[in-house]
């Protein structure tokens, strides 16, 4: 389903990814992994359009996609869940569940996609009127979820799920993950959280000052020494 080829980018003329290459076949959960600073979040910017590469590409579907604009690629279905979730906290929850599907292809489909992401997120269903700033981290990670959800996703990638949540609802949102993919969603996880993310993922890339340091099985990823030289630089 997507391919990335020798991908450069960075910020201005500073590169942070180095030649990266990944694939990831449909409905596969992929983990992304990687210390603070890898170029985990660079990467995933560039997946979405929102930074754009120096040199390589990006194929999705079969389809050169590197240079099409992050609202192009929503509409073919990659769609991000950003770190730090990036709701709209004036709005309802409603409200940001209705423009989470706003992209031409999910937008008759709302009315049926809203009523499964309530039924994933009971907890979303009882305050539908509520102000979206109200919610507590977990459940604001809950509806940045369903808001991804909405868009109708094909690839649905996850930006540091587990970022200051309590233990419970990190175990509440990776159940979630798990359910997605049993039902045939493709995942890209991105994860600061080495062990959590071995648990959930199938394979795994570990990044290191933008390179690609591991890659594999979650089992090979776990017992490479090289894996904890990327993160404790040992």
């Amino acid at each position: 389903m997507l391919e990335i080829d020798n991908l450069v980018a960075g910020y201005g003329a500073v590169p942070v990814l180095h030649e990266v290459s990944i694939k990831l076949g449909a409905g596969e959960a992929i983990g992304l992994l990687g210390a603070n600073n890898a170029g985990k979040t660079t990467l995933i910017n560039a997946l979405s359009g929102m930074v754009t590469p120096m040199s390589g590409r990006i194929l999705f579907e079969g389809q050169d996609v590197t240079h099409l604009s992050p609202k192009r690629r929503v509409e073919l279905g990659i769609v991000q869940v950003p770190e730090g979730r990036m709701i709209f906290p004036e709005m309802s929850i409603r409200e940001n569940l209705l423009l989470g599907g706003i992209n031409a292809r999910a937008r008759p489909k709302r009315p049926h996609r809203i009523d499964e992401v309530l039924e994933l997120f009971p907890r979303l269903k009882e305050r539908l009127s509520q102000h979206a700033g109200t919610l507590s981290g977990g459940e604001q990670q809950m509806l940045a979820i369903g808001r991804g959800l909405m868009a109708e996703a094909k690839l649905l990638m996850l930006d540091e799920p587990s970022l200051g949540l309590s233990p419970l609802f990190v175990q509440y949102i990776f159940e979630i993950i798990d359910r997605l993919h049993a039902a045939g969603l493709t995942i890209l996880l991105v994860e600061q959280n080495l062990m959590l993310t071995l648990r959930h993922a199938q394979r795994c890339y570990v990044l290191e000052r933008g390179h690609i340091a591991v890659e594999g099985s979650a089992e090979h990823v776990r017992d490479d020494p090289r894996t904890r030289s990327a993160y404790l630089g040992l």
